[in-house]
């Protein structure tokens, strides 16, 4: 493993949790739906640093709902709206500060590049779901 995901091992895990999640929530998904999904958030995140508007994006249902779910973790991590979890039936929100875990957006720029390599990695090893059976094997 690479110095780069020994540092942010739990950023790529929590955006690799949450595709999974929809995927295993959608079995028809494919890896394209995933690749479309962090694409379209690197050019959101991209165009905000910029200064620009967020393109327009043209996503299928699947890869909408990956996209949402993940931009709903980024946002987390990058310390800008809380996450909900939930412990039996009490619900708490989770909250991360700058210097308390935190990230920048260039970070999560950087994060989505590295999850999107491996998506086309896996997806050109094992198929149109290469990466979803890999992964998957170290998600629960």
């Amino acid at each position: 493993m690479g110095r780069f995901e020994d540092e942010y091992m739990d950023v790529l895990q929590n955006i690799e949790f949450v595709l999974v999640a929809t995927y295993r929530n959608h079995p028809e998904m494919t890896d394209w739906d995933a690749m479309e999904a962090v694409k379209g958030l690197v050019r959101t995140y991209k165009a905000e640093r910029d200064g620009r508007p967020a393109p327009p994006l043209r996503l299928g249902p699947l890869a909408q709902e990956a996209y949402d779910a993940v931009q709903e973790m980024c946002e987390w991590r990058l310390g800008r709206r809380p996450l909900e979890m939930r412990q039996g039936k009490e619900r708490k929100e989770l909250f991360l500060k700058p210097g308390e875990g935190a990230i920048t957006r260039d970070e999560v720029i950087l994060c989505l590049q590295r999850v999107l390599k491996s998506i086309e990695r896996w997806n050109k090893q094992l198929g149109q779901r290469g990466y979803f059976d890999f992964v998957s094997q170290f998600v629960r």
